[in-house]
């Protein structure tokens, strides 16, 4: 659906998106993530066709975004940060205005609208004007808008931008739902709502692509992927010595408790769980344990270890 290949944009002297390449299958919800000023809606807007690319190229549905740009918007939805809306006109109402825009008319416009209207939720609002909304249904009706003309592929923003936990995760179910007809393509800062939405992640810093893979396959990727914690009566040198001696084991910390007990640790390699182990060491010592918890990594701790600067 997506092919993107040495796409650059230049400010003047500043390299806002410095020769990245990727692609997204037809079918999939991919995750596009980075810092601020990473360069993500710089190429959220040369793939809408906003703003044209200073070098490389990009094919949307098999169509050049520079050479058929007005092909390629076609097949596009794009819901921005900030949703402009005309708020004072009436949901439906601006609807049917957003689907002539895109060229739909007659009995084709009113089945589309009362599909979008149910889809995003907006059948009960939808002769309330815009300006009477809250932020959860203004996100709805810019994600309406979006869906009007049944685009192949959804380009998503920050949709959960400035929403409540509640309105979160109505807006992820949906976007969940549009995921079974649509390709998306997601911008977000909130990577708890990326490894539960997205099958796909691209993290994006310094106007490079700097991975592009499942969350999975990026956490079991990480220097670090998890970690154990045990809390027992254990001597501190010795323990730290035996647990040191499994070969799954990286790095041991350690400290002592006010209690009288002493909290463990245990740094293990990707794909490894070293529980069992550490239950048998403790009974094979005697040492009384009161605790034993794995920890794997997170896709907010891949976020950190690509682009952190220190």
């Amino acid at each position: 659906m997506i092919e993107i290949s040495s796409l650059s944009k230049n400010y003047g002297r500043h390299q806002a998106v410095d020769q990245i390449s990727f692609e997204v299958a037809r079918g999939e919800i991919v995750g596009f993530l980075g810092p601020n000023g990473a360069g993500k809606t710089t190429t959220l807007r040369m793939l809408t066709g906003f703003l044209p690319p200073s070098s490389g190229a990009a094919r949307i549905a098999g169509k050049d975004i520079f050479r058929e740009s007005l092909e390629v918007r076609k097949r596009i939805g794009y819901m921005p940060e900030n949703v402009p809306l005309y708020t004072e006109m009436r949901v439906k109402e601006y609807l049917r205005f957003r689907g002539a825009l895109r060229g739909l008319s007659g009995s084709r416009l009113r089945k589309r609208m009362g599909e979008v209207l149910e889809i995003c939720g907006l059948t009960d609002v939808r002769r309330k004007m815009i300006k009477t909304l809250s932020k959860g249904y203004r996100q709805r009706v810019g994600l309406a808008d979006a869906l009007i003309h049944e685009p192949d592929l959804l380009i998503l923003d920050e949709p959960t931008n400035g929403l409540d936990p509640n309105q979160i995760r109505a807006i992820r179910k949906l976007i969940q739902n549009l995921g079974e007809k649509h390709t998306i393509l997601l911008s977000t800062h909130i990577l708890s709502e990326v490894e539960m939405t997205c099958n796909k992640v691209v993290i994006i810093d310094g106007g490079k692509v700097k991975a592009a893979d499942t969350p999975t396959n990026l956490v079991n990727s990480m220097r670090r992927a998890g970690r154990v914690t045990v809390e027992m009566q254990a001597p501190i040198p010795e323990a730290e010595l035996s647990m040191m001696s499994f070969e799954e084991v990286t790095k041991v910390k350690s400290e002592a408790l006010p209690d009288g007990w002493n909290r463990f640790t245990v740094y293990v390699a990707p794909n490894t769980d070293t529980r069992l182990k550490l239950g048998n060491l403790a009974s094979q010592k005697h040492w009384p344990l009161r605790s034993l918890s794995r920890r794997v990594g997170t896709l907010e701790e891949v976020f950190v270890e690509l682009t952190r600067k220190d």
